[in-house]
């Protein structure tokens, strides 16, 4: 990785971003939530320089009731069909917005409706006071929305892919995964990317989020077999890109892989995995839409071959 594959659209980099994942990385799951805020930080005047030119943005839809049940439609003009990739944030289920800085998860979007997509960002309710199952009843609603309406804006409703990180690709696995939650519109959803996926629910002693796992999922350890994604795994699950930092909050990589590794057995056949060496929980998430694209490479790739035909 070099200093000029970090900078945003190509743009010269003095390569102290490169210098600073070099150094955060091996010390990060030290100080995770101070990590994630200094990484944000970092990368967000990055992505302000990054490429955006002919992305139009409708911003604060409703697609619920409740006040943080919200999103924005990037796209760009003209076009009809695209495949759409719907976007849920990360948070350890009680934190997080769809906008974590004026750049940071917007950059997804952005990356993909630049590369021929429609990309919705959701905002989700969070614990303690909207417990499991509320992040895949909103996925549920969020797709619901996007099968009504996203004709509008070019996509195509019958091409849906359901995007998560850390946390909110919990709740896109759970909506993907398990049969209590599906509904009509999951016929629409045309694949699955879990990025950095807290797909396991675990308040073990290795786990630094796990009192924040409790306020979701409860307290009580004998059920979170029962709630955790990557155990209803089966023949019909939809296809599934994963990917991972190499420098993760504790145990991700362990949940990513444990989906991978459950895909391929149910199925006979291992999904697409990726492993972004050099990266963290954040910068993982953070660097889309920036000059270094092996991971948006392998995304679009995953979405080309995926895409239904119009």
């Amino acid at each position: 990785m070099t200093s000029a594959s970090l900078a945003s659209g190509g743009a010269d980099a003095p390569g102290e971003l490169e210098h600073f994942l070099a150094e955060i990385g091996p010390r990060w799951s030290h100080s995770v939530a101070a990590n994630v805020r200094e990484v944000v930080a970092r990368y967000t005047p990055y992505l302000a320089r990054a490429p955006k030119a002919d992305v139009n943005v409708t911003r604060d839809i409703a697609y619920g009731d409740d006040p943080r049940q919200r999103l924005d439609v990037f796209a760009t003009p003209g076009g009809t069909g695209k495949p759409v990739v719907l976007f849920v944030h990360g948070g350890a289920f009680v934190d997080g917005e769809r906008n974590r800085s004026s750049e940071v998860y917007s950059n997804v979007l952005y990356y993909f409706a630049r590369h021929g997509c429609v990309g919705i960002n959701i905002e989700y309710r969070l614990a303690p006071e909207h417990r499991f199952p509320a992040g895949a009843e909103d996925v549920a609603l969020a797709l619901r929305w996007a099968v009504a309406h996203v004709e509008a804006f070019g996509g195509a409703p019958d091409s849906i892919f359901l995007m998560g990180h850390s946390a909110g690709a919990a709740h896109v696995a759970s909506y993907a995964y398990d049969l209590r939650f599906r509904d009509t519109s999951h016929r629409n959803v045309a694949g699955v990317i879990v990025v950095s996926g807290r797909v396991r629910a675990d308040n073990s002693k290795w786990n630094p989020n796990a009192r924040k796992v409790e306020a979701y999922y409860g307290e009580d350890a004998s059920v979170y077999d029962d709630v955790s994604p990557v155990t209803h795994i089966a023949a019909d699950s939809p296809p599934t890109f994963i990917a991972f930092a190499e420098y993760e909050n504790p145990l991700i990589d362990v949940y990513c892989l444990e989906l991978a590794y459950r895909l391929a057995h149910t199925l006979r056949r291992a999904p697409p995995v990726m492993r972004l060496a050099g990266h963290n929980h954040t910068s993982v998430i953070a660097h889309v839409n920036t000059a270094e694209d092996r991971l948006g490479e392998g995304m679009r790739a995953f979405v080309a071959s995926n895409r239904r035909a119009a």
